[in-house]
């Protein structure tokens, strides 16, 4: 038999539970977003620091299975002898390298049978501000690198760079033309900055003024003292956000739409932590970057100006892959893929892969489009 304070009772338990889930979820979210965070989970050990710049080395994982999205997949032995380093752009946090559980690089890496380290740059401060292209990839760099060797006991090694990584990973194999590294892995990386969709036709037309004002006036932003370009984390952070201020508006409104889920608050609290937390650019790095990469496009031409030297990418004879993003607006496909007519590498592959910059790297999609291939690839080149 109908009973209409029956119902009205359960409704009103309902919304009450209703109503207690999403203010709990609202108020972790905003006060306790430290409880939510899954990222940085995988265990590592500082090899060295001196300070600002460390080492990590992946620990051996103690599981037999790990999660890879939404499938399991077995942990392998250390069974590839060259070690794989991976070099991360500056500005970011290294939370971007082990998201979650079960969208972690590293872990996936370590999973496949590889030893892995990182070079976590650290959070620059203004006393770093004079640090250019040339301290990161001439000098330590090598010293780094140097000491993957020292501990794997292997000189032969593989290089994995995202975005500047990217740059900092082909410049140092350009300019040392060290003979062992072995395997190059370059993402998101603008090689022809001026076929960057909106972004290179800007920076087309601030070459032009540049280009105008030197010849009137001789000046010169590497005139500039470069504490004028340091970058703090802040802007950084809003800067990344920009570059996608569709996709990042849409995270904050299902945020709201979808508040009394509780994996979705965790998932967005994990990824804000790394978003919401870069550190900063030293000046000369941004001075450096702006100029040679972005307004003169020296890499367009197959070389690029390290400090006093010059980096020909003709010296890159490591077996390489290159992946670009289908929808990357930093460093477009077409400005990726010129990275093949300048490296003399025998063994080279260039692939598009789903997802903006940042979605190549660590995004949903990044494990089945890109991270299952690059194993594949670097296990074939790493015996």
């Amino acid at each position: 038999m109908f009973n209409p304070l029956k119902l009205a009772i359960n409704t009103a338990s309902g919304l009450t539970r209703q109503t207690a889930r999403y203010a709990g979820n609202a108020f972790d979210r905003v006060f306790k977003p430290a409880s939510l965070v899954q990222a940085g989970q995988t265990p590592f050990e500082t090899l060295h620091s001196d300070g600002l710049v460390s080492l990590r080395y992946y620990l051996p994982l103690r599981e037999n299975l790990i999660q890879l999205g939404d499938k399991n997949i077995p942990v392998e032995p250390v069974k590839h002898r060259t070690p794989i380093v991976i070099i991360p752009p500056l500005a970011v946090n290294m939370l971007i390298y082990d998201l979650f559980p079960e969208r972690s690089l590293v872990r996936f890496l370590r999973a496949k049978g590889f030893e892995v380290y990182l070079i976590d740059w650290g959070v620059p401060q203004r006393e770093h501000t004079h640090y250019n292209l040339h301290t990161y990839v001439a000098e330590l760099l090598p010293d780094y690198l140097n000491r993957v060797r020292k501990h794997s006991g292997q000189q032969e090694l593989s290089l994995h760079g995202w975005s500047m990584g990217g740059m900092f990973t082909l410049f140092y194999s350009a300019l040392s033309q060290d003979p062992y590294i072995r395997n190059a892995i370059v993402l998101g990386l603008p090689i022809d900055s001026h076929a960057s969709g909106v972004l290179g036709w800007m920076y087309q037309r601030l070459s032009d003024v540049a280009g105008a004002i030197h010849k009137r006036t001789g000046f010169h932003i590497h005139n500039v003292n470069p504490n004028w370009f340091h970058t703090p984390g802040w802007a950084n952070t809003i800067g990344f956000k920009l570059s996608n201020p569709i996709g990042s508006a849409r995270g904050y409104w299902e945020l709201l739409v979808r508040l009394g889920d509780r994996e979705f608050v965790t998932n967005h609290a994990t990824t804000s932590a790394f978003l919401d937390k870069m550190v900063a650019y030293p000046g000369g790095v941004i001075q450096d970057t702006l100029v040679r990469v972005w307004i003169d496009n020296q890499l367009a031409k197959g070389r690029i100006q390290i400090g006093g030297e010059i980096a020909r990418l003709e010296n890159v004879k490591a077996n390489l892959l290159a992946i670009a993003g289908q929808d990357d607006t930093l460093a477009t496909p077409g400005a990726a893929k010129r990275v093949m007519d300048h490296v003399s590498s025998v063994d080279k592959t260039f692939r598009v892969a789903p997802g903006g910059h940042m979605g190549i790297l660590a995004g949903s999609k990044a494990p089945e489009s890109s991270w299952l291939y690059l194993a594949e690839w670097l296990a074939a080149r790493s015996d």
